[in-house]
């Protein structure tokens, strides 16, 4: 079962956990954390579906460039790492 993780800023603003999915795309692995979690979808997903801009997912250690179809191919063992960027000063 591939495991989805969340960046540790995601969490100061939700209550975010760690999802286990039999979902065999990155899309379907995260419409299954929005199940556990329907607010993250508006941190995560734009107007229109696609991962914003400010958001990358990384599959077993490699960055989905995929952030409108979100088509990445998951095994059941993947790892998949959800983040945020930060800006500031």
């Amino acid at each position: 079962m591939a495991k989805i993780f969340f960046t540790p800023q995601l969490r100061r603003f939700l209550d975010v956990v760690d999802v286990d999915s039999n979902a065999s795309t990155l899309r379907a692995a995260l419409d299954d954390a929005f199940v556990v979690n329907p607010r993250l979808r508006a941190y995560l997903l734009d107007d229109q579906g696609h991962l914003r801009a400010n958001v990358v997912a990384f599959i077993d250690g490699r960055r989905s460039d995929d952030r409108v179809a979100m088509a990445d191919p998951l095994r059941p063992e993947s790892r998949v790492f959800v983040m945020q960027a930060l800006s500031g000063g």
